[in-house]
Formats: structure tokens, sequence, C-alpha cells
């Protein structure tokens, strides 16, 4: 069997103008990198501002599990299969972090005959968008210390810097460090640390701004530190908003790829949603709007995270509608949910799928909440019996959900046209009467308390006293009307990562609450959730290589 690397190598790619002609793009309005990527100018969204919008359609999952859901490869699948019925349809995706591209997942464009490529490039480097961001956050983090260094004219306290450094790697060893040693010249010695920096609110904020001013008020409304008297030292103050606009002018534009079948793909934005928000920009969102009929874009991990930071932070911030949702499940997801080890999940066991289940009926109540209707679908596999695929569908159904099987990985969008018909179907005759789950105007607490309840189905909230004081001066500070972004496992609904299915009688244990004043939400961190990945035992890495012809090999 072809690995996914083998396959995207073996595509013959068409040059990304032919592929932007398709969608009414004029060359004027691509910047190339090379014959195969581009990036879209600022120009193109005003050309097109207004046009109707197109539906949208985002794809999320029930929690990962080690066997796999392949949502990513379910997103890429319909937009293909949409393009084979006739429609025209765009897909807008996040970008891979380096940081799980070498440690636990390898590549993250998709699989099979589903996949966005060049494949090796945007795994990789793709257009320098996440370098650009590395450098804009350490920018601000080595214009703190030199500030501080120069004289320190803010009476930062060297104590309460909040702005940690950043790298694109999964490295434990940079969770907490220690700067300034070496004597007076270099500075002065501190406690910090470093986030990947797909968890980092430079991400956040480029993820939500909608052009180059916007991005600027936001990066200058960034809280480096706080004062000696507690007040917030922000990036505007440092002075260093500026500076930081400018290296990220280019990462601000949308980067334009194909997939295999030569559907135009936005990919823009990584944040994760384990830790982050989870969505591509808003920026390749509403492009991507403009451009087509239908649009299918993802948030990452379960529903839990990706979905409701979708709904209840993007959708929020920028407006957007969205017309229905794709809950991608596997049977073996639900098998394991029900309790089977992982070696044993391709025999057949009905039991099993009954109890794991659980896992997917309460996404789909999670998402009925937002009053967008759901559409499930079982990505295929060839272990799936005929029993298990037609108890889901059951199941599925009764729970007010509509139900399509996807065959994506081994089809393309040949084996997405169930699928695609079924959205369809959906977009043409349910209505969608879309809401967040929450007034931003609640207290922190009390919005935090909803999302644990409402979505996880936790009994209650517990705040450790340091997560009480942070509260408390977030909203002395006047910063607590805000959506909040609640960073937690991705593996359970609740914030133990070993209770699997649909957990009970648990309280989810806010350990620390951050704001992100730039971004526009509040963080809280829930369990031993941490912004600094580490690598596994045997990390992807170590199967990357070039063979003799050249070629990369070992990326997925």
């Amino acid at each position: 069997m072809k690995t996914d690397i083998q396959i995207a190598q073996e595509c013959v790619l068409e040059p990304i103008t032919k592929v932007a002609e398709n969608f009414g793009i004029d060359p004027d309005d691509l910047e190339l990198y090379g014959k195969y990527k581009a990036k879209l100018s600022d120009e193109l969204y005003e050309k097109n501002k207004n046009k109707p919008d197109s539906k949208l359609v985002l794809v999320t999952a029930v929690n990962p599990t080690p066997a796999g859901e392949g949502k990513t490869t379910v997103t890429i699948g319909l937009a293909q299969a949409l393009n084979k019925i006739g429609k025209k349809a765009m897909v807008a995706l996040r970008e891979p972090s380096l940081g799980p591209c070498m440690g636990v997942k390898g590549g993250a464009a998709g699989g099979g005959y589903s996949q966005v490529v060049p494949m090796e490039e945007i795994n990789l480097h793709f257009t320098g968008d996440i370098h650009a961001m590395t450098t804009a956050n350490n920018l601000l983090a080595s214009m703190i210390d030199n500030h501080i260094h120069q004289g320190n004219a803010l009476d930062i306290d060297i104590n309460n810097i909040v702005w940690k450094r950043a790298v694109d790697l999964n490295d434990r060893a940079l969770r907490s460090t220690v700067v300034g040693l070496g004597g007076k010249s270099n500075g002065h010695p501190r406690e910090d640390g470093f986030m990947i920096t797909v968890a980092s609110e430079i991400m956040a904020i480029m993820g939500l701004a909608e052009d180059i001013f916007d991005l600027k008020e936001r990066l200058g409304r960034i809280i480096a530190a706080y004062n000696k008297n507690g007040e917030p030292v922000t990036a505007k103050d440092l002075k260093a908003d500026g500076a930081m606009t400018v290296l990220l002018k280019d990462a601000l534009k949308p980067n334009l790829v194909q997939t295999l079948e030569h559907t135009p793909a936005i990919i823009h934005c990584g944040p994760f949603a384990n830790i982050a928000h989870g969505c591509n920009s808003v920026k390749a969102t509403k492009t991507a709007m403009k451009l087509s009929d239908i649009t299918v874009t993802e948030a990452g991990f379960g529903a839990d995270l990706g979905a409701e930071k979708f709904f209840d932070i993007k959708c929020r911030k920028a407006g957007l509608k969205p017309d229905a949702v794709v809950l991608v499940a596997t049977v073996r997801a639900l098998k394991y949910n029900g309790g089977v080890a992982k070696a044993d999940l391709g025999s057949e066991n009905v039991e099993a799928v009954k109890k794991g289940f659980a896992n997917l009926e309460k996404h789909i109540e999670n998402l009925q909440k937002f009053g967008v209707p759901v559409v499930v679908t079982l990505n295929n596999f060839i272990t799936d019996t005929a029993a298990e695929v037609s108890l889901v569908k059951e199941r599925c159904e009764a729970a007010g959900a509509d139900f399509a099987i996807a065959k994506v990985w081994e089809k393309g969008g040949e084996g997405g046209i169930e699928l695609a018909e079924k959205v369809l179907d959906v977009l043409e005759n349910k209505k969608s009467d879309f809401k967040p789950l929450y007034d931003e105007n609640l207290t922190i607490r009390e919005k935090i308390e909803t999302v644990c309840r409402e979505i996880y189905g936790a009994d209650g909230v517990e705040f450790t006293s340091a997560a009480k004081k942070q509260t408390a001066r977030i909203e002395k500070l006047g910063l607590d009307k805000m959506p909040v972004c609640i960073a937690k496992t991705q593996y359970s609904l609740s914030d133990n990562a070993a209770l699997l299915g649909r957990p009970t009688g648990f309280t989810v244990t806010i350990k620390e609450v951050r704001v992100s004043a730039g971004a526009g939400f509040i963080v809280a961190l829930a369990g031993d959730i941490m912004t600094m990945p580490g690598l596994p035992k045997a990390p992807a890495a170590e199967r990357i290589d070039i063979d003799e012809n050249g070629r990369i090999v070992g990326l997925f």
C-alpha cells in the first residue's frame, strides 16, 4: 500500500496560476512562491467584497484516539467531492506546525487521495508564515529585556513578565528557563520559558486580524508584563508594535495551494485547539467565501475544543454564520471509546461500538446547541462491518443528525460523493439558526462554567487560588468581557485524558487564567495541559530523510 507521501509525490500538479484562474483569481493577485504555491494579495478580497458569501461548512470530529480519525482528510475529500457534483467549492485549512510534524503525527496535510499539495512543502517551511510569527514573538521578548537593561523607564516588575519566547518545535527542555545569566552586560537574570509558536498570542492574533491595520492595533494591545503597581505594560508601550507588524506583513496574506484533484485550498494560520482557538484565519475563510459557492473549513481536535472555539470565538469575532457542520467519526474510534485496545480495533465488536457511541452522541448534542444542522460521517476503514455501520447510522439519525459514509482516503473526491450529496441536501433543505453558546458579557467564571457544564458535561468547576487571583485582576482591568478559550486535553471530554467515552461526575480544575488582550479572548488552562509539548520516545523526525534521488521520505 502506498504511503501518503508517495501518493502526493506521484500527483501531477497544475500551476497554481491555473488553479486560481479556474476560480476567477487574476494572476496579478498572486504572489508566487515557485510554481505551486502563492500568497493572495490584499486587493483580492477588496475586489470581491460585495459578492454574496458562500455557504460555510465546518468539519469537526469526535475526541481523537490513537487510531486516527482523519478529520483533515475528510475536509479535503468533501471539498473535492462537492466539485465533482458540480459545485464550486474551496477548502480553508490550518497551516501545519513543525512541532507535530517532527513529533507524533508526521505530516498534517490530509491523507491518501485527499491531500493538499505540495505536501512536503506545506508540512515543512511552507511560505515562512510561522517563522515570521516566531520572530515577531521573540522580538517583543527581546525588547522587554532590553527595556529593563536600559533603565526600565516603564518600571516593569521583572517577577511579573508574562510574555514568553517561542519556537515552532516540541522541546520540553525549554518550558522553564533562566535568562540573563553571565553578568551585568547580559541583562537581569530572571525565570522565563518558551511556548510552541502555534500557542503564542501572535498566532491567535494573526488568525483573527481582518487587515494590516487591525493587526497592528491588536499587536499593540498585547500585555507583555505588569509594572510594580500591577498595571499592564503593552507591546505598544514598549514601542514594539510597529516593527512586529512589519515582520508579519507578508505572513498575514493567505496561502493558496491545491488538492490532489486541483481543488483550490487556502491554508493560513495554525493555532492548536487544545491550547489555543484551533481555527484557520478569518482572512482565509472570508476570502474563500467570496470566491466559491461552498467553503469547507475545519477546526482542530474534537468538537469539544475546535468546534466550540470556532463558534464562540472565531464566528463571534468575525460575524460568520456557519450553515452546516460535519462531525467525523470512525468505527475504530467508537470501539476505542468502548474500551477496546488499539491492537484489537480491527475485529468486529458491535457491543463496544454501542458503548463507545456515547462519545459521538455527546458531540452531536453539543453541536446542536449552536443551532447548526449536523451531518455525521463515518470515515471508512476496510475493517468496518455492516453491523457496526448500521448501528452507528441508526443511532445518529435517532439523535437528529444526518448520516453518510466517507471513503475519501481510498477514493478521493469520488469516495466523498455520498457525503457531499448529504451535505448539499442539508444546505438546501435545513435552516441554520446559529448562535454562540454564551453571552460574552457574563463573568469569566460564568463563561467557563457554561462551557464546562454544557460541552464537557462537568458537574462543576474549581479554580485554584492562583486562578482566582488572576481572574480578579483581569476583571479589575476591565478586560473580562471577552469569550473564553479553554486549554485542556484533546483526548477526553473532561480535563483528564484517561476518561474516555462520555464521562460524568467530574469537576474541571482551572489552574491558570490569562488574558490575550490582542487576540480578544481569555485563556483558561484546565488540567495538566502545557503550551510547550515534548517529543515522544520515537519522534517522527527519526523517520524523515532524503533518499538517493533527493526526494523527501518518511513524512507521514
